[in-house]
């Protein structure tokens, strides 16, 4: 799916700067109103210049569309006394600090007092399609008209406003009036089918699908769904079974199919199916709440409407979008996907897409918009909560967020672990633990991840051999790992229990990861450790060059510096340390060295 050509185009946007006066362009950037009204402005006299009747005799019979003004006097100011340029520049901060919903009014507010502008057209567009502002970008599309990608996305909007509003005729006089181009040509073929049944063209919705259609999955689940919607069922079984034959068929919508036998009264089969679905290797937590209805008793769900099976279509678009990295089209489409079949699982997805696309505000929007009703999937966006808090520092939102998600889905080590990873982040070793020494998480099965958490969790308790056999049996585990190696390579090295055979583990992390700075780092500590200190000097060098804000680099190189006897560039060293908020332990030691130097002895080979 190509999606430069829309980011080139939206590139320029950022350099954006309306022609006001400068009164104007000094404007504060608040989101919040004045409490005051704008100043009455006095009228501005406006020169008449004098005509020759020949030249008035020549003017054009239609009127010559007005330019754009390179200074407006007066400027154009809102009925809350904001102008359009401070409008303007608090959009863009809103959207740069990842809260897109208020940029995207804001924007949209600046383009309404000076719609003449084109730029900032475009610019509130995209902010509007990007928050799901299907109404406003409907609005704004004919002044995106010049930009045929930006147009595009307008008239797939238009289309899903009017399946939305129940004009499924104008829908499909949306689509069909030209070919949307890339990249919605596919999203336009996905939404075909429904939008057609929508508008009561059942020739075109039931048109059978060619097997090497692109995208035959989504095509072939709208099919069944529109056929059973024409009580056509036994077709619509035979195009569910031709489904459920594909690769990826049951992986996406084997659900649909359980769902199906349930609407259709064959208990036992839809059973079987919700099973099947949950014993896969990728297993669709709406199976286990469909499962637990059916036991309860409860009714089966109702057929999709052709406005919900467009919603599943966008769904299937975001997903291939989110697998070729277009993250921002993902969730586009999964924007789209809500207004038609709005569901926590899709909420859920777009917090994820939104969240890999850098938009952290938006992302913990959607993720906190997801219910509680399905375990695991409150419990998914929960982690995403978390995750995403950790990213920004929010340590104890993030914290909370992880107790949360392990509180609804408590049987999942998958949840345990992250949990357990922030109280390891967060220096709370003992109640990392805890978590990690669960009869359900501490298992003969239990993660890699898991294991190697645990490891470095009894490491920093001081409980070293327990740590080293948890890393040891890791190591196993994955044997080429680079963090694997270098860590109890580290381990070994710093502690001196096994010097040359951890120096030579993290070579082999360093040879598979030469990037690494913190790799890079226990390369030049071992080889400090073995007294080879001109070369640890180098190497720590580039380390501190990879990553210059590291506290524990810049100590070990002002180290090594002693050892080589620059002693003045490690006392420079030391008090950089000082300056990188190291941890108390850290701190002490550095001020130590600070005070009488290096006095310690290095080790220099493996220690009984």
């Amino acid at each position: 799916m190509r999606s430069s050509s829309l980011r080139l185009i939206l590139s320029g946007c950022a350099a954006l700067a309306l022609a006001l006066p400068a009164a104007a362009q000094e404007a504060p950037v608040v989101v919040d109103p004045p409490l005051n009204g704008p100043a009455e402005t006095a009228p501005v006299p406006v020169a008449v210049p004098a005509v020759a009747p020949d030249a008035a005799a020549e003017a054009p019979s239609e009127p010559e569309v007005p330019a754009i003004p390179a200074v407006w006097a007066p400027p154009p100011i809102a009925a809350d006394g904001q102008s359009a340029y401070g409008l303007y520049l608090s959009g863009r901060l809103a959207s740069l600090r990842g809260d897109q919903d208020a940029g995207a009014a804001l924007l949209v507010r600046s383009h309404t007092l000076t719609p003449e502008q084109p730029q900032l057209g475009n610019e509130a567009f995209f902010a509007s399609l990007l928050s799901g502002d299907i109404d406003a970008v409907v609005r704004l599309t004919p002044y995106v008209a010049e930009t045929p990608l930006l147009a595009d996305a307008g008239r797939l909007m238009t289309v899903v406003q009017g399946l939305r509003d129940g004009e499924g005729r104008a829908a499909l006089a949306d689509l069909q009036s030209k070919p949307l181009t890339e990249p919605f040509t596919q999203v336009g073929r996905y939404l075909l089918p429904s939008v057609s049944a929508a508008a009561g063209d059942w020739d075109t919705a039931l048109r059978p699908v060619e097997a090497s259609a692109s995208g035959v999955l989504a095509l072939r689940d709208q099919r069944a769904q529109l056929l059973e919607a024409r009580r056509r069922f036994g077709d619509a079984e035979a195009e569910y079974k031709t489904l459920m034959a594909l690769p990826d068929g049951p992986r996406l919508y084997q659900i649909h199919y359980a769902a199906f036998l349930e609407r259709r009264g064959r208990r036992e089969e839809a059973l079987a199916a919700y099973a099947q679905v949950l014993s896969s290797a990728t297993p669709d937590p709406r199976a286990l709440g469909a499962v637990q209805r059916m036991q309860a008793g409860g009714r089966a769900p109702a057929a999709s409407e052709p406005s919900q099976i467009a919603g599943d279509a966008l769904a299937f678009a975001a997903l291939e979008a989110s697998q070729a990295g277009a993250h921002d089209f993902s969730a586009i489409y999964l924007r789209l996907a809500e207004v038609l079949k709005p569901s926590d699982e899709v909420a859920l997805r777009l917090g994820q897409s939104l969240a890999a696309y850098g938009q952290r505000d938006a992302a913990r929007e959607a993720f906190a918009r997801v219910s509680p009703e399905n375990p695991i999937v409150y419990a998914s966006a929960q982690i995403g909560l978390g995750s995403n808090y950790s990213l920004d520092e929010r340590d104890d939102e993030a914290l909370e967020a992880f107790r949360r998600a392990d509180a609804a889905a408590p049987e999942q080590a998958v949840v345990a672990r992250m949990l357990a990873a922030q109280y390891f982040d967060l220096g709370r070793y003992d109640e990392a633990l805890a978590v990690l020494n669960r009869p359900t998480v501490n298992t003969a099965r239990q993660s890699l991840d898991v294991r190697f958490l645990r490891g470095a969790t009894l490491e920093r308790v001081g409980r070293i051999d327990e740590a080293e056999a948890e890393l040891w049996t890791a190591l196993q585990m994955a044997p080429n790992d680079p963090a694997m190696l270098n860590h109890l390579g580290y381990m070994w090295v710093d502690s001196g229990r096994r010097v040359d055979q951890g120096a030579e583990m993290i070579a082999r992390a360093y040879a598979a990861d030469p990037r690494n700075a913190n790799i890079q780092d226990s390369l030049g500590w071992a080889q400090y450790r073995r007294g080879q200190y001109e070369t640890a000097v180098q190497t720590l060098e580039e380390a501190v060059a990879k990553q210059p804000a590291n506290p524990e680099i810049n100590d070990h190189l002002g180290d090594a510096y002693w050892q080589v006897g620059r002693h003045r560039e490690a006392s420079w060293q030391w008090n950089r340390v000082l300056t990188l908020d190291p941890d108390a332990e850290t701190r002490a030691e550095v001020e130590q060295k600070l005070a009488v130097g290096l006095t310690a002895a290095p080790i220099t080979g493996s220690q009984p």
